[in-house]
């Protein structure tokens, strides 16, 4: 659950370093490079900066992805400055008219236009653009309606229903005519559930790409782009399983060779860098209350707010520390469920509730995995103002 590398790290961190978050570069690199052989060499791979958009972690995927899919202008500036040399997809619903006006004057490589008013803005300010201008790229994100069984594993699921992502696909079809001479659309992107292995991947891929090819038939697209999305499934339950990627290239495979004008770009976020990031801290105090042991932690679900937010016990792994220089015994939970809390004053400060632990005492470190997406960037730092976490990046 951690390699020897981030291990070896997390045990020589002076206490006041704590608590830390680590990510392996180099077995990133490793996992990205993977990845990127299990899909066919035209099959175009986005990383979702939202997942992690730390710039240590954006450069070591550059080698292996074909851009980078961001969704505020905010996030537009920043991977722009830390990866410069890859194009970029801005996408995301509620986009400002600064934003938009922000990403035409970088020259954002792709517009994933969410509605008609984002698109009416859209080509006001392309219209008023120097008449040497090159069109704006344009594609319209379309929720397209699926079955519930279709989404049924779902972790996530933004679309495929009543939904505020995306455009219903009559809504669509009334876009085209809005889309004006300074706008060139090029496809599609439909992004619509995240938390689905392989299989459901493929078929939601298949679904889309079909729908998207007879809308551009029907307009006289010609070739085309179908962005189909990421989501691809992470189970924190079973933290040794990964995505089947080698399954899901095969079948993009036979997908692009149904559809031969289609280019297939997919925007994988959470399951490239997950694996590659540990939360490590130390306990602070064990104590049993009403029968049921409790490890206090330093740090909690400002820094990690993962488990709270998705309702799941964190993988962690103990790593033991010998010393103890106090003059009282040491408390401990032996061989009995722990729950791991944090330092803020809620009972929703839980990282693992109920685990079983053979030991965990007073002084010992915890590095819970799967820390390297979703993690540090979604948390409510602020409250109870408590100390940042220090950030490692080890290659």
């Amino acid at each position: 659950m951690i390699t020897p590398r981030a291990a070896a790290h997390a045990e020589r961190l002076p206490a006041g370093e704590l608590p830390a978050y680590l990510y392996d570069l180099a077995a990133l690199d490793e996992h990205a490079e993977r990845v990127r052989a299990a899909l066919p060499p035209d099959v175009e791979l986005y990383y979702a900066a939202k997942a992690n958009p730390a710039p240590e972690i954006l450069r070591a995927l550059a080698p292996h992805v074909s851009g980078y899919e961001v969704s505020s202008g905010g996030e537009l500036a920043h991977v722009r400055r830390a990866v410069p040399g890859l194009p970029l997809a801005f996408g995301g619903p509620g986009k400002t008219e600064d934003e938009l006006r922000f990403a035409l004057d970088l020259g954002v490589e792709r517009l994933h236009v969410e509605s008609e008013n984002e698109l009416r803005m859209l080509a006001r300010l392309a219209a008023g653009r120097p008449g040497a201008a090159p069109p704006v790229d344009v594609l319209l994100r379309v929720n397209l309606p699926v079955g519930d069984g279709d989404l049924g594993g779902a972790a996530l699921a933004m679309g495929g229903r009543p939904s505020p992502f995306g455009l219903d696909p009559r809504r669509a079809e009334a876009c085209v005519p809005l889309l004006g001479s300074g706008l060139r659309l090029r496809g599609v992107h439909a992004h619509l559930a995240s938390g689905l292995d392989a299989p459901a991947q493929l078929a939601l891929a298949a679904r889309i790409t079909a729908w998207a090819r007879e809308f551009g038939d029907r307009h006289g697209l010609g070739a085309m782009e179908v962005n189909v999305g990421g989501g691809m499934a992470v189970d924190y339950a079973r933290p040794h399983t990964r995505f089947d990627w080698a399954g899901y290239g095969q079948g993009l495979g036979t997908l692009r060779e149904r559809h031969p004008d289609v280019t297939l770009r997919i925007e994988p976020g959470r399951s490239m860098t997950v694996h590659a990031g540990w939360y490590v801290t130390e306990v602070l105090d064990v104590k049993h209350s009403h029968g049921e042991a409790f490890a206090v932690l330093r740090g909690g679900t400002h820094h990690m707010r993962t488990p709270a937010a998705k309702g799941h016990d964190h993988p962690f792994t103990v790593l033991p520390v010998q010393d103890w220089d106090r003059p009282w015994p040491r408390p401990a939970a032996l061989d009995e469920p722990v729950t791991l809390t944090g330092q803020l004053c809620t009972p929703k400060d839980t990282l693992a509730a109920r685990v079983p632990v053979a030991e965990l005492r007073v002084g010992d470190r915890v590095a819970f995995s799967m820390a390297g997406a979703y993690a540090w960037n979604i948390s409510h730092h602020a409250f109870l103002m408590h100390p940042a976490p220090s950030f490692h990046f080890l290659s």
